[in-house]
């Protein structure tokens, strides 16, 4: 059985519950979106849930949407499909959804109000975006990548057996 994340923002505006087979908060970003809107040490941590069992309490318009703008190495700029959700109140990040990936919702690590199991290991990505004042604190085990790694969420979990059935 899936494990039920139960989450919610810092005023109490917004609370919320998903279920995830992927619980682990292992992904590092250092993107500067998710970093400048979710950060702390430099990074964020998503997670990853099934979006069909996301369940939201919340005040009226306790919840606002932001999607970045993210320009590509030759300089164009374009929206992001990712709909980063917040606590209008309190500015507290919530989750991230997109419709590319309909199945899912990333909750931030940092909402979660859960027990959340501790991760053997960390990947470290988008490397490339971090400011100089940030140092990675990479364990033995851990990976580094400057964009995305090729592995998914689920891959990694399932590789080593802490995907939660």
């Amino acid at each position: 059985m899936p494990m039920t994340l139960e989450g919610a923002c810092r005023c109490g505006a917004v609370r919320f519950r998903c279920e995830s087979h992927t619980p682990q908060p292992y992904q590092r970003c250092y993107c500067s979106i998710c970093r400048k809107t979710a950060g702390g040490g430099g990074y964020a941590i998503n997670l990853a849930a099934r979006a069909e069992t996301l369940r939201v309490e919340a005040a009226d318009d306790a919840i606002g949407v932001y999607r970045a703008e993210i320009r590509d190495d030759d300089g164009a700029c374009k929206t992001s499909t990712g709909e980063r959700s917040f606590c209008s109140r309190c500015a507290t990040a919530l989750w991230l959804f997109s419709p590319d990936w309909p199945e899912l919702v990333h909750p931030f690590a940092s909402a979660i109000d859960s027990d959340l199991p501790a991760p053997a290991a960390s990947v470290h990505l988008m490397l490339d975006f971090k400011p100089a004042w940030v140092v990675p604190q990479v364990g033995p085990d851990d990976d580094c990548f400057d964009r995305y790694p090729a592995e998914s969420i689920a891959d990694w979990h399932r590789r080593r057996a802490v995907w939660v059935d």
